[in-house]
């Protein structure tokens, strides 16, 4: 990784050109959004890159033209903004963008289908990559056996929404058919996994890189919403307290499924490890949060890098992207 320092240098500021902040949207993580942009505009001024706020709405395609935009920096969270629509949008007006392709957006954005991927094998024949057994529930599903299959407590989650919006940890059939009804709410189809005891990490990657990763604990029931966004106790470890082998696992097993779901310039890797400290991965995140409570910047400050250093890194992993 060749992280960017301030200030940066003229040649790379006129590939950058003038930078469209894309954000707020119309998803149920509007809010976080608008968080996470505020932050990058706050950056991009520090940065002294040329740039222009564009709160995604009905009409962003006349805002994105009116904008007259040289690369957009997207940091949309959830359906509209992760699922590869305004990708597909920004390919088609010839705009350059940070972050995953068209394709591996749309699969990122569907754990069903990341999952699928994982646990297959690779064009060699060898092994696919750890991820919890699951099942797909609808209105018909039989909760006791399900619930039997995958262990007796799972953790229930819509397949198309980050945020940990609608999720909900069960341990009865009557618990599960309540937070299936919860869940069916959001788009796309509803995913329980077999729970995982033991710790939670994430890791992010940066251009072709994974950094540091970060041991999160909460005591809540499971790392939600509320711990992600709002609650002041939830702790982030960085360094992570894994001895040098198993964080070196780690970070690869993280890196590994980013490429494999075909992610570039940046992202986040979510991983719960057991008891044994065997890892399972979660789910791939290709538009993280950048709020003041987000895992990104801190695992970023762990090797030197300021908040504004990180977006022009993942900028200039969009210049080179496209080159």
């Amino acid at each position: 990784m060749q992280a960017v320092k301030l200030p940066i240098d003229e040649a790379l500021k006129k590939q950058i050109g003038r930078v469209g902040v894309l954000y707020g949207g119309l998803s149920a993580e509007r809010e976080i959004s608008l968080q996470s942009g505020a932050a990058v505009l706050a950056a991009l001024t520090d940065a002294g890159i040329e740039h222009v706020a564009i709160d995604v709405g009905h009409n962003v395609i006349a805002d994105i033209q009116s904008a007259n935009i040289d690369r957009a920096f997207l940091i949309l969270h959830g359906p509209g903004g992760e699922d590869g629509r305004i990708q597909a949008l920004l390919e088609f007006l010839n705009i350059p963008y940070t972050g995953s392709d068209v394709q591996s957006s749309a699969l990122a954005m569907d754990k069903l289908r990341t999952k699928q991927l994982w646990r297959g094998v690779d064009i060699n024949g060898k092994q696919g990559l750890p991820t919890p057994e699951f099942a797909v529930l609808d209105k018909h599903s039989n909760f006791a056996e399900v619930l039997a299959h995958l262990g007796g407590e799972v953790m229930v989650k819509p397949a198309n929404e980050g945020s940990s919006i609608g999720m909900s940890r069960v341990n009865s059939a009557e618990e599960l058919e309540i937070a299936f009804n919860k869940a069916a709410q959001y788009q796309g189809r509803v995913l329980v996994e077999r729970l995982i005891v033991g710790g939670e990490y994430t890791v992010a990657i940066l251009d072709g890189e994974a950094l540091p990763p970060i041991k999160l604990e909460t005591d809540h029931s499971f790392y939600d919403f509320n711990a992600k966004y709002i609650a002041e106790d939830t702790r982030y470890l960085c360094p992570c307290g894994l001895p040098p082998e198993k964080e070196q696992e780690l970070k690869t097993l993280a890196l590994n499924a980013f490429n494999a779901v075909g992610c570039r310039g940046w992202g986040r890797v979510d991983v719960m490890a057991d008891q044994q400290q065997n890892f399972y991965l979660l789910e791939v995140n290709t538009a993280p949060g950048m709020t003041s409570h987000s895992l990104v910047p801190m695992a970023a400050k762990a090797v030197g890098l300021s908040f504004a250093e990180l977006v022009v890194t993942i900028l200039g992993a969009s210049v080179k992207a496209k080159a």
